[in-house]
């Protein structure tokens, strides 16, 4: 074999025979399942035929339980297209044979004996209610055949081999995609490795904001308009684009990854809810990265308890005033314009009476960060997540134009976020999948050069063992992502999708920086190792953009709605 030091152990083919039959009647299999579970789980919590949320609420674990299980069916009913696809196009090699195999040994294994919906929540069909009974419909041959010889210790071996001869390929497996996505996502990679990964870990130790040098190349490649329709200055990608850029520059270093996301909301705000003059002025602005935005909607006392903001707008002649508090508010200090939710009736204490405003500023510098009257500002110190700094807000009559109201109308701000939701999930997903795959990056690397008891730490089957399952799961998280990514662009309600990609996701970013970490030893506990970043880095996606916990939640309720 071609690799420097010591070499795995030889393993025989370990692909199953007649897979893809196999995987699908697997599918199949665990639909049913779902159907049990969510008509058990329906009988706990409705209430005269309808959802009780005080029911969803005793039942969390049920009902999230739920939203694991159908995530992991829609996960892995888009992994069988996965392969289908590429069996059509004849690219369903090897590597792509053992990660789907893998794949379903231990998806299936974890719904039948304990799902792990976080660290230390384990959720057993029981949880849901489902007996015996309701569990033989996955006996059958196909199911029984992938949990025992899926996910075999030779199958994970072998792909961790494959793995080794394919350094050089961005994603270890075929995507799917079509080949100028693939160029894009080549283009990006090749900028993403010269200009930012040199120099990512530096940033985060020092906690540097991202120079706007490597700010200007990125809006220099479109970066901000990717999917900005043509007719106002953007490229009108669809949004796999999205997603394979995000990847690439998340994988870079999640700070950069993450600067298109707030370009990404506004353009999503402006397009779903502003009005023609709107769209005029501010679209081919964001798309160009002549202005920079930053989202400014939670609050000290909400978190995702939107619907109680307490900050409040005011009528000022024709323009507004803004008095009250805002928090983690990402890059907000050299932005140049905040989607800013304010409360406009009040009268209310729920959605009803917010309203959104695109509210211009002044950029700030490091002396002096918030400039423009009426507001300002701290910064938070935070783990990681660094190279746009996280603040605090406080506005005390803070002025903004009446043209600046979106869509020139109050009491729609709640109902013009939920648009965006869907996009900055599916954003989210893909960023979570650049930061995994800089963990499998970094960890493959280390157990292939760090030795041990006279052998590299690949050779050692918990060592590959966890390389393995880093590639799997990205896989399956990237297949999620991307099928999300073609129903927002076919037009069709996503959120569904798009928050099963973001549950997932976020959970495939922790485990793998996590098990990255493992894999570095005492030295992943140091701070000159990028690892430590990205652990610091991962933890946030489980966080942001829906709390697991609510994003679940958001799921569990479309399922039984």
């Amino acid at each position: 074999m071609p690799h420097d030091g010591q070499a795995l152990p030889s393993q025989p083919a370990a692909v199953l025979p007649d897979l893809l039959a196999m995987t699908s009647d697997a599918v199949v299999a665990l639909e049913t399942l779902l159907e049990r579970a969510k008509a058990s789980v329906g009988e706990r919590v409705r209430s005269d035929g309808r959802l009780d949320p005080d029911r969803m609420e005793v039942e969390q674990t049920a009902t999230h339980g739920l939203a694991w299980v159908a995530t992991y069916a829609q996960a892995l009913r888009q992994m069988q297209h996965w392969a289908e696809g590429l069996t059509e196009t004849g690219t369903f090699g090897e590597i792509e044979a053992l990660i789907h195999q893998i794949a379903f040994g231990e998806y299936l294994w974890q719904v039948y004996g304990g799902l792990p919906m976080s660290q230390g929540e384990i959720l057993r069909p029981q949880d849901m209610g489902l007996t015996q009974d309701d569990q033989r419909g996955m006996m059958v041959s196909a199911v029984m055949t992938l949990c025992n010889q899926g996910n075999t210790q030779a199958a994970r071996m072998r792909l961790v081999e494959l793995m080794r001869d394919r350094k050089a390929n961005a994603t270890f497996g075929a995507t799917g995609l079509d080949d100028e996505l693939e160029m894009i996502r080549d283009q990006f990679r090749r900028w993403s490795t010269e200009r930012v990964g040199p120099h990512a870990h530096g940033w985060h130790l020092r906690d540097e904001l991202i120079p706007m040098e490597i700010i200007d190349e990125m809006a220099g490649m479109g970066v901000f308009g990717l999917t900005i329709p043509e007719e106002y200055g953007g490229l009108g990608l669809p949004k796999a684009a999205m997603c394979v850029v995000s990847e690439e520059l998340s994988r870079g270093y999640i700070g950069v990854g993450s600067l298109g996301t707030r370009s990404e909301i506004a353009a999503e705000l402006i397009l779903g809810g502003g009005t023609d003059e709107q769209k005029a002025k501010w679209l081919p602005r964001l798309g160009s990265g002549e202005t920079l935005p930053t989202a400014v909607f939670t609050e000290p006392n909400t978190g995702s308890d939107l619907g109680a903001l307490r900050t409040r707008a005011t009528r000022d002649g024709d323009d507004w005033t803004v008095t009250g508090n805002k928090t983690w508010i990402t890059h907000a200090a050299r932005t140049h314009m905040m989607t800013l939710l304010a409360r406009t009736d009040p009268a209310t204490s729920d959605y009803r009476g917010l309203s959104m405003f695109l509210a211009e500023k002044t950029p700030g510098t490091d002396d002096a960060p918030f400039p423009t009257d009426g507001m300002t500002g701290g910064e938070i110190e935070v783990l990681g997540y660094r190279g746009m700094k996280e603040y605090e807000l406080a506005f005390d009559g803070f002025h903004v134009a009446g043209d600046n109201l979106l869509g020139g109308v109050t009491g729609q701000g709640f109902k013009q976020l939920m648009q965006t939701f869907e996009s900055a999930r599916i954003q989210t997903a893909a960023r979570a999948i650049g930061v995994a795959q800089a963990a499998l990056d970094e960890a493959l690397a280390y157990a292939e050069t760090r030795n041990q008891f006279g052998k590299p730490l690949i050779a050692f089957p918990r060592v590959a063992n966890k390389l393995a399952m880093m590639a799997v799961e990205i896989m399956v998280t990237r297949q999620l992502t991307y099928f999300s990514a073609a129903e927002k662009d076919a037009g069709r309600r996503c959120d569904l999708e798009a928050g099963m990609a973001k549950l997932l996701g976020a959970r495939t970013a922790w485990a793998a920086a996590d098990n990255g970490l493992q894999i570095h030893g005492g030295n992943g506990f140091a701070l000159e190792y990028p690892i430590s970043r990205l652990l610091c880095d991962a933890r946030i996606l489980n966080i942001f953009e829906g709390a697991a916990e609510i994003q679940a939640q958001v799921v569990a309720r479309r399922l039984l709605s």
